[in-house]
């Protein structure tokens, strides 16, 4: 083989591979790749300016996330929003990139969950995220792998693949700050406990590094499960969570309440009161302090609480308020009294 034809073949093959390169990167249609290009071009260098945050369902359920003054609230509840979670949905937003086109077929969006969110039986969400300047709107549908996510920008025919995964919720209450209260504890000192059933009790230690508390008001007969019975009671406010949140409102008529005040060492107080409503669990909270050094957390407490009834759940709700018969060795079961036919002559 001649010098010259090995440079042609060479050559050939140079051509041929030039030629795969740049038909994979067409699709279907002709159309260049559209891989690594912005889905929302920008809203990522607007970010800081977004005013508004729209999330909506078919089934109507829909958040509403406005900037404030301060922070971020949920309109549909008026209280702050979970600014960290808020955060990431529009920084994912932002850098959203197309991995590949699919569909632009409106029959075939239901497939990829694209679809119109006012089209019945739909099963995405639509994002409107709004800014002074410019509003950007997406219609997020089902995810592929926990890395890349089916979408369409409301208005195009055109769907995609896109990168990373946008996770999208409608229900307002999962866009809440979650955080009621934080009371470490080995910051508790003594509580006071007045449940809706059984008798009043309290418990308290007298410095932190006392391991056990001292349940006070316990029955002549009773004692304790064991000597730490009382211990878990003192972290019922540590990382309490709220599932919703409404305005303070007074209980529905008949409704008993639960009380419990909890004191710490360096004199802040904490009385919560609550309450079942149609098998959810809600508490009302208020802070006080009785030394200088709590002033600045009850005020900071009460700052965020006033005015606000919390749901949180079922068991958060039982640490809170447990029974005093809960802390205690069960009673030893009655003798059955023997029966008239027991009792015969032989």
């Amino acid at each position: 083989m001649t010098a010259r034809r090995v440079s042609l073949l060479f050559a050939i093959g140079i051509a041929v591979i030039a030629l795969a390169a740049w038909v994979s990167s067409r699709n279907r249609t002709g159309e260049p790749s559209i891989a690594g290009a912005r889905v929302l071009p920008g809203l990522e260098g607007a970010l800081n300016q977004v005013t508004q945050v729209r999330i909506t369902k078919a089934d109507r359920t829909q958040t509403t996330l406005n900037r404030e003054a301060s922070d971020w609230v949920v309109g549909e509840r008026g209280y702050p929003a979970d600014s960290g979670k808020l955060r990431q949905l529009l920084l994912d937003l932002g850098s959203l990139q197309a991995v590949e086109r699919k569909t632009r077929l409106a029959g075939n969006y239901p497939v990829l969950g694209v679809e119109n969110v006012t089209s019945p039986g739909a099963t995405g969400a639509r994002v409107d995220i709004v800014s002074p300047g410019k509003a950007w709107s997406l219609i997020v549908g089902h995810s592929m792998d926990s890395n890349d996510c089916y979408v369409r920008v409301a208005g195009s025919a055109q769907s995609l693949l896109a990168s990373p995964l946008i996770m999208v919720d409608a229900d307002p209450k999962l866009w809440l700050d979650p955080t009621v209260l934080d009371i470490a504890q080995n910051q508790v000192s003594a509580i006071d406990e007045q449940p809706v059933k059984g008798a009043a009790f309290s418990a308290s230690r007298a410095k932190q590094g006392q391991t056990d508390f001292i349940v006070h008001g316990i029955p002549r007969g009773r004692e304790l499960t064991a000597p730490d019975a009382a211990d878990t009671m003192s972290s019922a406010l540590a990382s309490l969570t709220l599932t919703d949140v409404r305005k303070t409102a007074a209980p529905p008529a008949g409704t008993a309440l639960s009380h419990a005040a909890f004191k710490t060492f360096d004199g802040l107080e904490i009385d919560v009161s609550g309450y079942e409503d149609a098998k959810s669990y809600y508490i009302d909270v208020s802070a006080r302090a009785t030394g200088k050094s709590a002033d600045a957390q009850a005020q900071q407490i009460n700052s965020r609480v006033h005015g606000w009834d919390y749901q949180i759940p079922d068991y958060r709700y039982d640490e809170i308020f447990p029974s005093l018969d809960s802390l205690l060795k069960p009673l030893p079961a009655k003798k059955k009294a023997p029966t008239a036919h027991s009792h015969h002559t032989k």
